[in-house]
């Protein structure tokens, strides 16, 4: 489908694009069209009284974000176009590294509606080389995951970088190093040099490649580029999606390499849930603008990654405001902190109760508060502060800062 039949397709059909589009000539190109906003198509892509889809939604898949609870954001695929996508990013998996028979441990998220456990089995049993998958999940103890990569000689492991590291961990301490793991295949998180290190104490010969990059939102968006060294490069699929990086100010199409900009995704292939000029949540530059590879940057202002969970702004602001706190503004800040990710918020006033902002946060999203349990995020850090940082050109307040390494 081109982009002008989705687009058309989209304003019949669907009650949100129609309004979106109200008034703007059925001829306009995809760049004229407004960017669609994230918060208006949440509130829009419901459970019940959806506004969002182009018709009843009777078979595939539901998917849901693995970020907050208040606000869960929900996907919808039919099964046509589920197999579509896999079949599309099963094509490109050479490109990442496997080779005819390979053992890959799946250690991807499994259930609770999360998609990345099933994506990757689909997807793997569809490549045009032979694989053999171990679906043990990423929720498996650590012993069995190690004692069935030993039994079956795993030759891959892949998964999100703290399941990994978790695994990294136990196998230093009772088995030593797995010398069999050639790749790891990471996804859904950056790799940083501090978990690199004990990854490859754990597995000295295996070589670090992305998996996929994708979302629930947005489906598969970039795939690994063979040979490149820059694990943060990926080639776009040209034949199901346009991808489009803007200024981040002016909202100008960048067309040039080396500039960045906010990453939007066009999936030509998504008719029940249409994703047009859809902000995926992060910064990018173009590579080569004509092979369609371009380099990710890190977190745009959408929401805040830190490590497998993601927690968007907005719903922290109001978690900051539920907890009676007083104050000037938010930021939210997030850094290295013992080799593992740290949520930092970064109120401008006087010092309140920490207690109450951290209990907000916690009920906004249990799984944030369950990772830090797990040792695999830094424990939730409240700043207080006179002032935010803001952008010097614009004046405006900064809402997320990434102060991890690229």
């Amino acid at each position: 489908m081109s982009a002008l039949e989705l687009v058309y397709h989209a304003r019949t059909h669907s009650p949100f694009y129609r309004e979106l589009y109200d008034g703007i000539d059925s001829s306009t190109p995809l760049s004229g069209l407004p960017v669609v906003d994230q918060a208006a198509f949440w509130a829009a892509n419901t459970v019940r009284d959806n506004r969002v889809l182009t018709r009843a939604h009777t078979d595939g898949l539901i998917f849901k974000t693995g970020g907050t609870t208040k606000a869960p954001r929900v996907s919808f695929y039919t099964n046509e176009e589920w197999e579509a996508m896999c079949h599309s990013y099963a094509e490109t998996l050479p490109a990442a590294g496997l080779r005819h028979g390979d053992r890959i441990a799946n250690l991807f998220a499994a259930g609770e509606l999360y998609s990345s456990f099933i994506f990757a089995l689909n997807a793997l049993q569809r490549s045009p080389i032979d694989l053999v998958q171990l679906p043990i999940t990423g929720g498996a103890h650590v012993e069995f995951t190690l004692t069935t990569m030993q039994d079956f000689d795993a030759t891959v492991v892949a998964g999100f970088p703290t399941t990994l590291c978790r695994l990294a961990s136990h196998v230093v301490s009772s088995a030593g190093s797995l010398p069999l793991v050639r790749l790891i295949l990471f996804s859904g998180e950056a790799l940083y040099d501090d978990q690199r290190a004990l990854l490859s104490e754990a597995f000295p010969h295996a070589e670090f490649h992305s998996f996929v990059y994708g979302s629930v939102d947005g489906g598969i968006i970039g795939t690994a580029v063979l040979g490149s060294a820059d694990t943060r490069v990926f080639r776009s699929f040209a034949d199901r999606s346009v991808l489009e990086i803007v200024d981040v100010e002016t909202g100008e199409v960048i067309t040039s390499p080396a500039r960045p900009g906010r990453l939007l995704q066009t999936d030509l292939a998504r008719r029940l849930q249409p994703m047009i000029r859809y902000p995926v949540g992060d910064l990018a530059e173009w590579v080569d603008v004509e092979d369609g590879t371009f380099r990710l940057l890190g977190r745009a202002d959408e929401g805040a990654r830190i490590g497998p969970v993601t927690v968007h702004l907005d719903h922290l602001r109001a978690a900051v405001d539920r907890a009676g706190i007083v104050h000037n503004g938010v930021q939210v800040v997030i850094r290295r902190a013992e080799a593992r990710d740290q949520l930092v918020l970064r109120i401008a006033g006087e010092v309140q109760d920490v207690e109450a902002v951290r209990e907000e946060v916690n009920v906004l999203s249990p799984r944030l508060e369950l990772q830090i349990s797990y040792g695999t995020v830094a424990p939730l850090a409240v700043e207080w502060v006179p002032a935010l940082e803001v952008n010097p050109r614009s004046g405006k307040t900064v809402r997320l800062i990434d102060q991890r390494p690229v």
